[in-house]
C-alpha cells in the first residue's frame, strides 16, 4: 500500500493524542512525532518504548516527570510568541505530563539505540538563526540540531516564514548517505497565524502550501494545501518550496532520524534551482524577521 504522505489535522488522533506518527504508521524506521492537548488541570501518562522524544510545548506551560525527577516547563503563549524551553526523555522510559493552565504539547521523537539521561533544554540555549534573503527568508530555531542538543538519532529544529514568503527553499534533499549528505526521513507539521489591522492576530483558517518530489528511480509527487495541525510525510526526495500565503504567517516544526551512525544534518540542493542561493548575495533578511529572539540565559529549574 502506498505511503499517505499528507496527514490532515485530525485524521491521525489516536489514544487520547491530537496527532500520531510512528514509524510504523509512516511507514519508514525512525521519525515519529505526536501531539497532545492537555486542559485545565490536565495530565497525561505513557512510555515511550523504543523511541527518544523531546517534551516541547507548542502553547502553555507543563510539568514532566520521568522515574520520580520532576522538570518544570515554562512553555509560550503560542509558537509565533517565543522560543520554548523542552526536555528530553530517554528510551524505556514512562513519563508523565501535567499542566496547570492546560497546554497544547508536541513530542518529537526517533527510534533510539541508547537510553540517554531524563534532562532539561533551555530556551535561552537554542540558537535562533536567519535564512535566506528577501522574499526567501525565514526563521529556524535550532533547539535539537547536532549542534546544540545533544540525542541518539533525533534532530529536531522549528521554521518560521512570514506570510508571503518561501522557505525550504532551494529544494533540496537528505536521502542518501555520502560526504555531502544525510539519509533522514522528515515530519513536517503545520501551524499558521494571520495578522488583521495593526498586528492584531486574527483566527482566520491560515493556508499555506508544500512540495515534495522525487527522481525516476524514487518517484515522490506532493503537492498539498496545509493548514494547523496538518503534517507532511517525506520518506525521501526533493522538498520545497514551503509557501506561506500572503495572509498568513508560518510555523513548521520539522522532525528528522535516519540509519547512520553519524548524527548529522546535510542536505544536496536541487541543481535545477540551487543557482538561486547566488541570487542573495546583497539582499536584506526580510526585516519582519526575527519574530523573536531566544531570551536571556536563566538557571534551569529545581
Amino acid at each position: 500500500m502506498a505511503q499517505q504522505l499528507y496527514v490532515p489535522a485530525g485524521s491521525a488522533a489516536r489514544d487520547g493524542f491530537d496527532l500520531v506518527v510512528t514509524p510504523e504508521s509512516a511507514g519508514w524506521g525512525f521519525s515519529s512525532l505526536r501531539t497532545l492537548t492537555l486542559p485545565p488541570g490536565g495530565e497525561r501518562t505513557f512510555a515511550t518504548g523504543q523511541d527518544e522524544v523531546l517534551v516541547l510545548p507548542l502553547a502553555g506551560s507543563a510539568r514532566v516527570e520521568v522515574d520520580g525527577e520532576v522538570l518544570e516547563l515554562a512553555g509560550r503563549a503560542s509558537v509565533f510568541e517565543g522560543v520554548t524551553d523542552f526536555a528530553y526523555v530517554g528510551r524505556d522510559s514512562e513519563l508523565t505530563v501535567a499542566s496547570a493552565a492546560g497546554a497544547v504539547l508536541s513530542f518529537p521523537g526517533a527510534r533510539a539505540r541508547r537510553r540517554l539521561p531524563f534532562r532539561y533544554g533551555p530556551a535561552s540555549g537554542v540558537p535562533v538563526e536567519l535564512r535566506g534573503a528577501g522574499r526567501c527568508s525565514r526563521q529556524v530555531n535550532n533547539f535539537a540540531t547536532p549542534q546544540a542538543f545533544e540525542t541518539d538519532k533525533l534532530i529536531a529544529c522549528e521554521v518560521l516564514t512570514p506570510a508571503g514568503n518561501w522557505s525550504s527553499y532551494p529544494p533540496h534533499r537528505h536521502d542518501r548517505t555520502s560526504d555531502v549528505e544525510s539519509e533522514l526521513e522528515e515530519v513536517y507539521y503545520f501551524e499558521f497565524r494571520g495578522l488583521g489591522p495593526e498586528g492584531t492576530p486574527r483566527v482566520d483558517d491560515g493556508v499555506g502550501y508544500q512540495r515534495v518530489y522525487g527522481e525516476a528511480d524514487r518517484p515522490v509527487d506532493v503537492l498539498e494545501e496545509v493548514r494547523s495541525g496538518d503534517v507532511v510525510l517525506i520518506p525521501h526526495g526533493w522538498h520545497g518550496p514551503s509557501m506561506a500565503s500572503p495572509a498568513y504567517d508560518m510555523y513548521y516544526l520539522n522532525v528528522m532520524a535516519g540509519p547512520a551512525d553519524e548524527r548529522a544534518w546535510k542536505i544536496c540542493d536541487d541543481p535545477a534551482h540551487g543557482w538561486v542561493r547566488s541570487t542573495w548575495e546583497g539582499v536584506p533578511v526580510d526585516p519582519r524577521l526575527p519574530l523573536y529572539g531566544a531570551p536571556a540565559a536563566a538557571d534551569a529549574p529545581a
